[in-house]
């Protein structure tokens, strides 16, 4: 474990993350979107990261589920040790050329790997690539991700898209909750021996997803 990048050692063997999004008062009851904090917790319940979302009010007012932003993740000793980078780029399948992308970093300055959008006309679908920009393994979500009274499951495949080896699910967690306060709930599923700098960049493809398919939306409605 010495030669993992510092902070990172929480995730090794972890083959469950789950990640919950807190609920700030102001934006439950007014509805005014503030920045996103989230807990990132091991199959036990046991929190091993904290993650506060950075950026401008007006991109969160302007750009919504497109808005850039920078996501600091801190262990529980408040040592930052992974921050995930996402650039203004659009959220459409008529620009294929500007398609979302997400840099991880772990440590801060390092890169640990990429989230890169692929352009499909009918499925989400993402590629996970290393810190050299090679290709590791694909993300394919559903047609629909409205989630009616279920989880949605975005599967994470090999790259011949013919294995599947986990799974990024969006929880979902009852009317009350999706309706009031719209909070997160995901997990994710990998090896428990998949190399911790892609385990991080899969909570920064949790992240994008989250963004991308649920800010908005009343799940399971």
């Amino acid at each position: 474990s010495h030669s993992l990048p510092p902070g990172l050692e929480y995730l090794n063997q972890l083959d469950q993350i789950i990640i919950h999004q807190q609920v700030e008062l102001l934006e439950a009851i007014l509805g005014t979107e503030t920045s996103s904090k989230y807990e990132i917790k091991n199959r036990l319940g046991q929190r091993v990261y904290f993650a506060v979302e950075e950026n401008g009010c007006l991109d969160r007012k302007l750009c919504a589920p497109v808005r850039p932003f920078t996501i600091r993740i801190a262990d529980n000793a408040g040592r930052e040790v992974i921050r995930v980078i996402r650039p203004l780029r659009c959220n459409s399948c008529c620009f294929p050329c500007f398609l979302q992308e997400l840099e991880v970093q772990s440590p801060p300055g390092t890169i640990a790997g990429y989230v890169v959008q692929n352009w499909d006309p009918f499925l989400p679908k993402f590629t996970i690539q290393n810190q050299s920009k090679e290709d590791v393994l694909k993300i394919i979500g559903p047609c629909a991700t409205c989630g009616c009274f279920e989880d949605v499951d975005f599967e994470v495949k090999a790259l011949n898209e013919m294995t599947t080896i986990g799974k990024i699910s969006k929880y979902w967690s009852g009317f009350v909750n999706n309706v009031f306060t719209n909070t997160a709930n995901f997990g994710i599923q990998v090896p428990a021996d998949l190399d911790v700098r892609l385990k991080a960049v899969m909570i920064g493809a949790c992240f994008l997803i989250d963004l991308m398919f649920f800010e908005n939306s009343l799940d399971g409605l």
